[in-house]
């Protein structure tokens, strides 16, 4: 497990203006590395026992909903369109592909959101993606590669 504390490189009231979710929907509270030369980006989630979701995923042994983790990730690439300069733009999830749940995540987790873009153009993007818990270099605890559109922001 790493203990390295990371810088902000954006914060929540930022990444709050660039994406267009709201709580509790907005599922990345920061980014801690961004490589706009080599199109990666790392965000970073904080779980806690008061996440809506946990509630009734589970009660008893309460675990973050797969599909919510993918869509962090997705809000991640999303993130990094944004930074690649389509500022403008919103990007809309089209397709998942090779999904893999590794791990569970548990409330206390942190999870690392970790994108590297394969393909950015004026109509939408490809990345690869995954997640780490309380470590960013350790095994993935869920993985997939995401498509997705770059849609004009006022036509949402």
């Amino acid at each position: 497990m790493s203990c390295h504390k990371h810088d902000v490189i954006i914060n929540h009231k930022q990444i709050a203006h660039i994406l267009p979710h709201g709580y509790p929907f907005l599922l990345v509270d920061k980014v801690i590395e961004l490589d706009l030369e080599n199109n990666r980006i790392i965000g970073q989630k904080n779980l806690s026992m008061n996440e809506l979701f946990f509630q009734g995923h589970f009660p008893d042994t309460p675990i973050m909903p797969g599909v919510l983790v993918l869509e962090a990730l997705a809000q991640t690439a999303g993130i990094l369109a944004h930074q690649k300069g389509f500022d403008q733009k919103i990007a809309v999830l089209l397709k998942i592909d090779n999904v893999k749940f590794r791990k569970p995540i548990y409330p206390g987790d942190i999870l690392y959101l970790h994108v590297e873009g394969i393909y950015f153009g004026s109509k939408g993007a490809r990345v690869k993606a995954y997640a780490t818990i309380n470590a960013v270099d350790e095994r993935p605890a869920v993985e997939a590669e995401i498509a997705c559109a770059l849609v004009e922001r006022n036509s949402i």
